[in-house]
């Protein structure tokens, strides 16, 4: 072989994030076409790609070279002199003792530093120092710093500090990029080299893998500068030169310095050190963990059979507890489990509600046993194979799903058993994929924001993932033809060129690591700015190849929803356990029969709901079948499920052998499970075998798949004389359905979580809408679906109030009492304290709210919401008056705590008490229409009414529809109709054309929508379509998967609509005489074409009802029917 001349020491992978762009498999191509042995990788600030790094590198034959780009925070050289700016030197490993130092300069980085950038200090730089190969860091270093400020003294002192830390293992490092400070220093580095005998070392700071990446590189770094590529002001950092560099051209660059090239080569010598995947490392539980887990596994299963319906004899349960435990034992994981079984535990005895089970591991009965899931795997028939498969041994692995409020308290519980230094969370990194690609190279090239968002939204999605950019231009006609203007063209090359680099990187949502030595011993550690906790810097992939053991800490909302309707039950003395409610209530399968599913888990979505209304569940296992079912491939099988279960068409038998394995899912192939019994059944496998070929089903391995089919026939025939055609026909179908088959133990265990939702909302709705929405007490959107929810279900809603409603949804003799820290801009903590205060008694008055709370610390805008939701009505009904005396009250409630504060004591006694009650100015109160609108700004949609209640019966005559009816009719194809509703938000934009369309946000009592306006109806309507208007639409309506596509064809005025419904007659409840002559006088003012005859309903004496009908016709419109609701005296207004 002959023998290099130059090794690349310095490159930067994507997990430079927004900075470098050589991925690590191109890197590893990159020096196979450039016949390098080895190259170092040495990422700024991170070692996020050591041991991927290591590993791919390895695999190719090629050495890899750990190293790491570090921010050092130099000291300063002179007594009394500041901390200077950070500036990078570079660290390679030299063996295992460098590799752990680097690992440790790399947790300083990070570790503890309060947001602060990533720098270490040169004491930790001297002190980790050991095993390291550190370069100075070429003109940008902090040697080089000081001799581009002409500080050569100083320069020289850091450099002899650094060479006394790293003795014999000190390189001065050299870098031709064409940039000006290279030029400036490089006369010295050599000079001060020579003087104090260190050798010299070249080096190419590798950015990105071709010259001719320069410029979409530039943008790449744009995006992470927030600057602008073609700006004027200087700004770039690198040049084209920048790039992956041969070996020849390398030496052509360096051929007076030979010898700064030969050290490239020595140095890779040097740093002939790897790192390997490892087995994996449980922290020790017991001394004896093999008697311990049996013990508690016994213990437990005993405690479960004397509470629970025997699904099967004591003797089976035992048998099936015997024959998992062995396996756990013979694969070496009793600890695994002890450790997840102490964390549950202590969540549960410390009221921390923990879910039923989650994934394959709610097959297994020593889980049940320890409490670890609360699913009966007998009862469900759940395969304990296919969480530990006695014929491969893999890591089991638990997906824990906890209380969404309180899962933090149980990592610290693990935290403070384990270890702080032990225990970690687990990073991941955000790449950009192509949409985002599109959007942010489109923002650094100055283009248009609508022009860049029509681009990004040309690209399909495929499943959750857009397609790649080079995939949308080919699928895409749209964007091949946009791509012919120069400035898109220049957008898509720059974005295909960095699509796909890791853009940021963050924590990992649930996984948690846990070592019995310290962390930074085996990873290297990062710190989210946002967290307290550590991560390592190896993602979830790479963590557990470095010999971490991962656990998934998962919050699912749902369990906060169960245990908070829990909570208000206890308050009407109704206490039961969740987990042992019955499975056969009627009122539950109901509920899902009839679809009234809105915040019951899993099932939510209009597609659920209409599958449920096919269904009719009348068993825990059709909703078992229906999570399994409802994804894409497998829902084409919901209507045969539905008509076999429904006696619409007669159940098909695949084969006599294998009926009882699909007979609970009407004879389809639905679970996982099921590929691997009818393997066992029919094919004369081992459950363990079964679990292995349904692996490799899953993933098309056809040199298994050739292996495997005559295998499954020539059992099927020596097990049951099964014929090979036959036996053919169902090993396809297994194949067909294994790609896509779904796992029945997370499927039961997710049905009995929905389950439990639908059983509370059936048998407790009020309890249960309230509890939904504490959970999503500041999502305007989701409140205003469970408020329209509430109205359906027949539960009255309890207006906001300052003496009864709590800071939090509460219940209230079967009604929901609105919660005071749903309305905007109020924090529920300044409403606890009001609510707080109010314990002690009522507020009798305003003045009395201001004496008892400081309303200058709730604020003034908290207490306007407060006013426009009403929450003060009962103490003063004039919202207009309190509003605009909000000023004054705040001023005197400061004044009285200002008092307090300063023990401020009167003639008569407590502080404050002399100070006058301010007068609070006159205001006539707002009309109707003005009230419903301030409410709207306080609650984000009508509470106590709607602006349209008042026009709808006219509209119905006129056919405009409701949103459900318009959504309804959708759902069997498109159609267009006239939809009312009132106007909340506007959006225009304008199109690459330059044409002006906008997005217009309405309500109507029965929802939320949004409609598109193009450019020629939004001109003839402009007016017609501002925030606060009511309006009539004719709409193409049109339903795109589970959202609602309206397109606006015309506008126009409500009142104009309703006019046209033709006269009707009114008939108006009064509940005294007195109010008669506001009405007269109301209808003396009012003109119109349309003419109504009026009766009015009078009590007598006896409290009947006296019909007395005017004379004459008068004009009504909604408006004149709104303003006689709301006068004092009328109880109804009813349409005849």
């Amino acid at each position: 072989m002959t023998q290099p001349r130059f090794i690349h020491l310095r490159v930067h992978t994507e997990h430079s994030l927004l900075e470098g762009a050589v991925p690590v498999k191109k890197l590893v191509k990159l020096c196979a076409a450039a016949g390098m042995p080895a190259v170092a990788v040495t990422d700024t600030n991170n070692m996020f790609a050591a041991l991927e790094f290591s590993v791919t590198a390895q695999g190719e034959g090629l050495q890899p070279i750990i190293g790491c780009q570090v921010s050092v925070m130099f000291d300063p050289t002179q007594p009394g002199e500041k901390l200077r700016a950070t500036a990078p030197v570079v660290l390679l490993a030299q063996n295992e003792a460098g590799y752990l130092n680097l690992m440790k300069l790399n947790s300083c980085l990070y570790i503890d530093k309060g947001g602060a950038l990533p720098s270490v200090t040169l004491p930790q730089l001297e002190q980790y120092s050991a095993g390291l190969i550190c370069l100075t860091g070429g003109a940008e270093g902090p040697v080089g710093r000081f001799l581009q400020t002409n500080q050569a003294a100083k320069a020289r002192a850091l450099l002899t500090r650094l060479a006394v830390a790293y003795p014999q293992r000190l390189y001065v490092e050299l870098q031709r990029h064409d940039m000006q400070g290279e030029r400036l220093t490089e006369r010295g580095f050599v000079e001060m080299a020579y003087d104090l005998n260190l050798p010299l070392v070249a080096t190419n700071d590798v950015y990105f893998p071709k010259t001719a990446m320069y410029e979409a590189h530039d943008a790449l770094i744009c995006i992470a500068e927030g600057a602008y590529v073609d700006q004027q002001t200087p700004r770039r950092r690198l040049t084209p030169q920048h790039y992956f560099k041969s070996e020849s051209e390398m030496a052509a660059l360096f051929a007076d310095l030979p010898e700064a090239l030969d050290n490239t080569v020595e140095i890779a010598r040097r740093c002939a050190f790897a790192v390997y995947k490892r087995k994996p490392i449980l922290p020790k539980f017991a001394d004896d963990e093999v008697n311990e887990l049996r013990r508690q596994a016994n213990q437990g299963l005993q405690d479960r059979l004397k509470i629970i319906p025997h699904s099967a004899t004591p003797e089976e349960y035992q048998a099936r507890l015997d024959f998992e435990l062995n396996v756990i034992e013979n694969m070496g994981f009793p600890g695994y489990f002890l450790i997840v079984a102490d964390f549950i535990k202590w969540a549960k005895d410390h009221g921390i509600p923990v879910g039923p089970g989650r994934g394959s591991g709610a097959g297994s009965l020593v889980a049940y046993a320890l409490t670890i899931t609360d699913l009966d795997p007998l009862r469900y028939a759940l395969l304990f194979e296919r969480f530990l498969n006695p014929e491969r041994v893999s890591m089991p692995d638990f997906d824990i799903d906890f209380c969404m409020d309180r899962r933090e308290e149980v990592i610290q519980y693990v935290q403070q058993k384990y270890g702080r230094d032990k225990v970690g969370q687990i990073i991941t990194f955000g790449a950009l994929l192509s949409k985002a690609a599109v959007r942010d190279v489109g923002r650094v090239l100055q283009m248009s924001y609508g022009q860049v968002d029509r681009l990004s939204k040309m690209i399909p999605v495929e499943g959750v993932k857009p397609v790649s950019i080079t995939k949308a231009l080919a699928d895409e006609p749209r964007l091949r033809e946009a791509a012919k203007e120069e400035v898109v063209a220049r957008l898509l090359n720059y974005a295909e060129q960095v699509e796909g680099l890791y853009r940021n990187a963050s924590t990992h949502a649930a996984g948690v690591v846990i070592r019995e030595r310290p962390l930074d011993e085996l990873v290297p550690l990062y710190q989210d700015p946002r967290s307290d906790m550590p991560a390592t810097q190896f993602n979830m992939k790479w963590v557990e190849a470095a010999g971490l053991v991962k656990f998934d800490f998962l919050g699912l909302k749902t369990l906060t929803v169960i245990q908070n309707c829990l909570e208000l039950l206890k308050l009407r003395h109704i206490e039961f356990d969740i987990n042992l409610i019955p499975l056969d209530d009627k009122l539950s399968y109901d509920l899902y029969a009839a679809a009234k599913t809105v915040a019951v888990f899993q099932v939510e979505s209009s597609g659920m709901m209409d599958a449920l209304r096919r269904m009719k569940p009348t068993c825990i296992e059709d909703i078992v079948a229906l999570v399994a079912l409802y994804r894409p491939g497998p829902m084409e099988n919901i209507p045969a499920y539905c008509e076999v279960k429904n006696g619409l068409r007669d159940l098909e038998s695949l084969h006599p052998t294998i009926d009882h394995i699909l007979a609970e899912t009407q004879g389809i192939i639905v679970y996982q499970e099921q590929v691997m019994q009818i393997a066992q059944v029919m094919g004369g496998y081992s459950l363990g075998g079964a679990d292995l070929l349904r692996r490799a089903m899953g993933k098309k391995i056809a040199e298994e798949m050739a292996k495997e089919r005559p295998k499954f026939i020539e059992g099927a025939f020596k097990t049951h004389g099964i014929g090979k055609e036959k036996a053919g026909e169902v090993f396809d179908l297994l194949e067909k359905f294994a790609n896509y088959g779904f796992n029945k133990s997370h499927a039961a265990a997710y049905a009995v979580v929905s389950y439990q939702t639908a059983y509370l909302k059936a048998n407790y709705p009020a309890e249960f809408m309230a509890a939904v929405m504490n959970c999503d007490l500041h999502l305007t959107d989701k409140l205003a679906v469970y408020k329209r929810e509430v109205d359906k279900l027949g539960i009255k809603t309890i207006a906001p109030s300052i003496n009864t409603s709590l800071a939090m949804f509460t219940v209230r003799d079967g009604r929901v009492a609105y919660a005071l820290g749903a309305l905007k801009n109020v924090g529920a903590e300044a409403m606890k304290t009001i609510v707080h205060e109010r314990g002690k008694h009522p507020f009798v008055n305003l003045f009395d709210v201001a004496r008892r709370v400081d309303l200058k610390r709730v604020g003034k805008r908290p207490l306007e919401m407060l006013v426009r939701a009403g929450a003060f009505d009962e103490l003063d009904s004039n919202r207009a008056r309190v509003f605009e005396g909000l000023d004054p009250l705040v001023a005197y409630s400061a004044a009285i705590h200002e008092a307090k504060a300063s023990n401020q004591v009167s003639l008569f006694g407590e502080a404050g008490t002399d100070i006058p009650e301010p007068r609070l100015p006159y205001r006539d109160d707002w009309l109707p229409i003005e009230r419903l609108s301030q409410e709207h700004q306080a609650v984000g949609f009508y509470l106590s009414g709607h602006p349209l209640d008042d026009y709808m019966s006219a509209l119905k005559r006129r056919d405009v529809k409701t949103l459900t009816e318009i959504t309804a009719l959708a759902e069997r194809g498109p159609l267009v109709a006239k939809i009312a509703g009132s106007v909340s938000s506007k959006q225009e934009r304008k199109s690459a054309k330059g044409n002006r369309f906008a997005f217009i946000g309405l309500s109507d009592p029965t929802g939320l929508y949004e409609v598109t306006v193009f450019s020629d109806t939004l001109e003839a309507a402009r007016d017609l379509l501002e925030p606060g208007q009511n309006v009539v639409l004719t709409v193409e309506a049109n339903l795109e998967g589970e959202t609602l596509k309206l397109l606006a064809r015309a506008a126009a005025p409500i009142d104009q609509v309703a006019a046209e419904a033709g006269a009707q007659a009114l008939r108006i409840h009064l509940n005294r005489a007195e109010a008669i002559p506001s009405i007269a006088a109301l209808l003396a003012k009012v003109e119109g074409r349309t003419r109504a005859q009026i009766t009015l309903c009078v009590p007598d004496d006896q409290g009947r009802e006296i019909d007395l009908t005017l004379p004459k016709a008068f004009p009504v419109t909604p408006q004149i029917r709104g303003a006689i609701k709301a006068m004092q005296g009328v109880v109804l207004v009813e349409d005849m």
